[in-house]
């Protein structure tokens, strides 16, 4: 087909799968990332990671796996990260622990499920919370996502709302036990105990 410079119309929505073109689904001309054949065109790889956010060592391992067959290679590339301080499964959970305590208002069942997704050893999970829990107040965090739920919501408290924040708030990894006495604290209700949700996702 002869090119005339005008742009093609959008094609529409309902267009078979088949027949759509690969730009609709970019993952298809993107899946894995080229194959990298020396060392260090895979340590340059690893910086260009690093630099986009902070990873574990376990996520890293992941990530140069993608994109070299090698193993022993990848360990190399690992190892060395590790011995230039760019890699620190301690540091990261630290800092990982912070951010989510502070920014996201989560707890610390939640943080810890998340960091062990992440490869990061029960040691160094367990060093950051700790560290993380002498700076804050895991009731005041749940007072603060109760607050800023209850700004969103007209009317009185019902048991359907009450429901719905006490699940909300073991999803974000708090104790049952401190939801319901602040719950109870606001509602002036005894709260019952509510099986939490899946949050795996």
């Amino acid at each position: 087909m002869q090119f005339t410079g005008q742009v093609s119309p959008p094609l529409p929505r309902f267009l078979p799968l088949a027949s759509r073109p690969l730009f609709f689904y970019p993952e298809l001309m993107f899946g894995k990332p080229r194959q990298l054949e020396t060392e260090a065109e895979l340590y340059e790889s690893a910086i260009k990671i690093l630099m986009r956010r902070a990873h574990s060592v376990s996520e890293m391992k992941k990530a140069l796996a993608r994109r070299c067959e090698d193993e022993s290679m990848v360990r190399t590339v690992v190892d060395r990260l590790k011995r230039e301080n760019l890699l620190d499964d301690a540091r990261y959970a630290r800092q990982f622990t912070r951010y989510r305590t502070e920014s996201r208002k989560q707890g610390q069942f939640r943080i810890a499920r998340d960091l062990r997704a992440r490869g990061v050893p029960d040691r160094h999970i367990d060093a950051a919370i700790k560290d993380a829990a002498n700076g804050s107040d895991p009731a005041a965090l749940i007072r603060q996502r109760i607050e800023r739920k209850l700004r969103g919501w007209r009317g009185a408290i019902d048991e359907k709302k009450t429901a719905s924040l006490y699940r909300s708030l073991l999803s974000a990894g708090f104790p049952a036990d401190l939801i319901r006495k602040e719950l109870h604290r606001i509602t002036r209700e005894d709260i019952p105990e509510v099986e939490p949700p899946d949050v795996s996702s």
